[in-house]
């Protein structure tokens, strides 16, 4: 039975999952890591990718990004994945595949959900009792967004520009959004449109609130 074609909508957020092969580890040590994003941030220059939010759990990749052409979306997994994996393999002195061969995306319709699935992203870590708070985390968008460090990697989305007149009341906003965890109705719906590769809050036909361009 053919793969089902992986629904990409111009101008619509995406968010990608990418998992270690059987689950296993593709993160070893901090190096890792750091390499993981050097390489992503390159590509993702060079493609039109903005990067919305991240995180870098022991075996799999949350992102969250915008790209000026949809259809780069998945060379720009293809090629960071690759490039990472040699990286790895190199480095640990290991071979075979690092990554499972088919990741996972979902359109973000960006006025109704992004806010809701950056919450999503950078809840991993608090989520698995990794931390007790997303601003233990190294390794993820948090501390960016929220304005604790200068993360490069990040361009926010005008949903975000939208949070206040300045850029200190929009990190003050943004921080405040994570006094309240998600609900299980948001959890399941962010999981089952990545899974199922639909768009969040609209089902495999898509969203009708899509084409609406007006803010909240």
């Amino acid at each position: 039975m053919p793969r089902r074609a992986r629904l990409l909508l111009q101008g619509v957020p995406l968010h990608i999952i990418q998992r270690g092969h059987n689950r296993g580890s593709c993160f070893l040590n901090d190096a890792d890591r750091m390499t993981y994003l050097n390489i992503l941030h390159e590509h993702a220059v060079a493609m039109g990718c903005s990067l919305h939010a991240y995180v870098l759990m022991t075996n799999h990749v949350h992102l969250l990004a915008s790209f000026d052409d949809i259809a780069l979306a998945p060379d720009l997994i293809r090629l960071t994945a690759q490039h990472y994996g040699s990286y790895f393999n190199r480095s640990h002195k290991r071979c075979g595949t690092l990554w499972d061969g088919r990741y996972r995306s979902c359109p973000v319709p960006s006025e109704r959900y992004l806010l809701t699935c950056q919450r999503y992203i950078e809840m991993n870590p608090v989520r698995a009792k990794m931390v007790d708070s997303p601003l233990r985390y190294r390794w993820s968008s948090y501390r960016g967004n929220a304005g604790f460090v200068v993360d490069e990697l990040l361009r926010p989305h005008d949903v975000y520009l939208w949070l206040g007149c300045n850029t200190a009341a929009r990190r003050a906003a943004y921080r405040a959004l994570f006094e309240e965890g998600l609900s299980e109705q948001q959890v399941r719906m962010l999981r089952a449109a990545t899974n199922g590769n639909h768009v969040v809050g609209g089902g495999s036909t898509g969203d009708r609130h899509l084409s609406q361009g007006r803010r909240p």
